[in-house]
């Protein structure tokens, strides 16, 4: 009995690309011609064609199958590995449904890990503030994201938050200076509220001058010359009305 190529690929349900595939990679031995020069396919060939076939359906990749060599054994590791690797898959795919369905129940952001989405969903965050969270998630540990989503969760509404948001690049020294000076009682409010922020760096990945380098980066790429200055500013005035305190005591 012998068989053309695309015989022998109906009977595999199978496509004709898919068996000269495997004769380009190795797989399937090329079988006799005819005088007329036309391949000639043998029951061997069949089998051989049925088993790639089925280990690729299994989710064998074309190198794991040559790897397994002709035999028709049982390849009990093989099969045993790739077991351990569609369970990964598994978990991994039950992670994603769960993280989807938080998604779409809360519209929470998708460039976001779970700790972190919902509470920046409920925030009200100018384009700036969320690119800074993004960058924040990749450099800190599970302690600080929790410090952060618990700041978004609570995030008072300040006028000098908005105005910030709002401050134009060549803001005049008298606004920016009055801006500075009115973001201080709100961000010592912030840190106050929330001490979790002062060890944010405690079990980060990286270490803390890594963090500080990313992060002034991307303050550098994301807000504007005089919104990098009031944040100097504030600050500055932070640190001195601390040392002042401290002078007191």
């Amino acid at each position: 009995m012998a068989w053309s190529t695309r015989e022998i690929a109906e009977l595999a349900g199978t496509s004709l690309r898919a068996v000269r595939h495997y004769h380009e990679v190795g797989l399937l031995e090329e079988p006799e011609r005819r005088a007329n020069g036309y391949k000639q396919y043998g029951v061997a060939h069949l089998v051989r064609v049925l088993r790639i076939k089925r280990l690729a359906d299994l989710g064998f990749s074309l190198p794991q199958i040559a790897a397994m060599g002709d035999s028709d054994d049982h390849p009990a590791e093989a099969l045993r590995t790739l077991d351990a690797e569609l369970a990964a898959t598994i978990e991994r795919l039950q992670r994603v449904r769960v993280e989807l369905g938080l998604i779409l129940r809360q519209a929470a952001p998708t460039d976001l890990p779970p700790e972190i989405a919902p509470a920046a969903t409920g925030a009200k965050l100018s384009d700036a503030d969320r690119s800074l969270i993004v960058v924040l998630t990749r450099v800190l540990g599970p302690q600080g994201l929790r410090s952060y989503a618990d700041l978004l969760r609570n995030l008072p509404g300040d006028p000098v938050a908005d105005e910030f948001d709002d401050l134009p690049d060549d803001a005049d020294e008298a606004t920016r200076r009055d801006v500075a000076e009115r973001m201080v009682p709100y961000i010592r409010r912030l840190r106050a509220e929330h001490p979790g922020l002062r060890t944010r760096h405690s079990d980060a990945p990286h270490s803390a001058d890594f963090i500080e380098e990313t992060v002034g980066k991307a303050l550098v790429e994301l807000y504007n010359s005089a919104q990098l200055d009031v944040l100097h500013r504030s600050e500055v005035l932070l640190q001195a009305s601390a040392g002042s305190e401290d002078t007191a005591g």
